[in-house]
C-alpha cells in the first residue's frame, strides 16, 4: 500500500511540475504571429512529455491548465476556455494513444491534429474563418516543434525519472 501511495504522489508532483514547466516554456520561448493575434510557443513540449511519461490524465491536466494559464497571464483571456479544451484534449489523446499503441509518432501526430483543429475553431469563433485558416500553419509548426523536442528528450527523461 505504501508503494502505491508513493507512486501516485510521485505522478501528482511530476504532473504539477510539468504544468509549471509548460507555462514557463510557453511564456519565454514564443514567436508572435500578428495575423492570428496569437503566438507560436513551446507549451506543447510540457504537454507531450506529461502525456508520454505519465499518461492521458496527466497529459490532459497539463495541457488544459498550462494552456489556460498561459492565455490568462499573456493577455489572451478570450482564448483561455479554448486552450483549456484544445490543449487538454491534445494531452489526453497523446497519452491515451501512446498507452494503447506504444507508438510515440502516431500519438504525437494525432495530438497535434487535435490541437490544430481546436485552435481553428477558436480563431474562427473569436475572429473569422480566414483567421482560422491562417492559424493552421503556425499551429502545425508549434505542434511539430514540440513533438520533435519531446521525441529527443523523452528517452533521457524516462531514464532519469522512474515512475514504476
Amino acid at each position: 500500500m505504501i508503494g502505491m501511495n508513493h507512486q501516485r504522489t510521485q505522478k501528482q508532483v511530476l504532473t504539477a511540475l510539468l504544468v509549471a514547466v509548460a507555462v514557463v516554456m510557453g511564456r519565454f520561448f514564443l514567436i508572435p504571429i500578428p495575423w492570428t493575434h496569437g503566438n507560436v510557443n513551446l507549451c506543447d513540449l510540457g504537454i507531450m512529455i506529461a502525456a508520454l511519461m505519465i499518461g492521458p490524465l496527466a497529459g490532459g491536466v497539463v495541457g488544459g491548465l498550462s494552456g489556460m494559464i498561459l492565455d490568462l497571464i499573456s493577455g489572451y483571456v478570450a482564448y483561455a476556455p479554448f486552450s483549456l479544451i484544445a490543449h487538454g484534449l491534445e494531452g489526453w489523446v497523446i497519452g491515451y494513444l501512446y498507452q494503447r499503441t506504444h507508438n510515440r509518432y502516431l500519438a504525437l501526430s494525432v495530438g497535434v491534429v487535435v490541437m490544430v483543429i481546436g485552435y481553428f475553431v477558436a480563431d474562427t469563433v473569436l475572429y473569422t474563418i480566414t483567421a482560422g485558416v491562417l492559424g493552421i500553419g503556425t499551429n502545425i509548426l508549434q505542434g511539430v516543434v514540440g513533438a520533435v523536442v519531446a521525441l529527443v528528450l523523452i528517452p533521457a527523461l524516462n531514464r532519469a525519472v522512474r515512475l514504476n
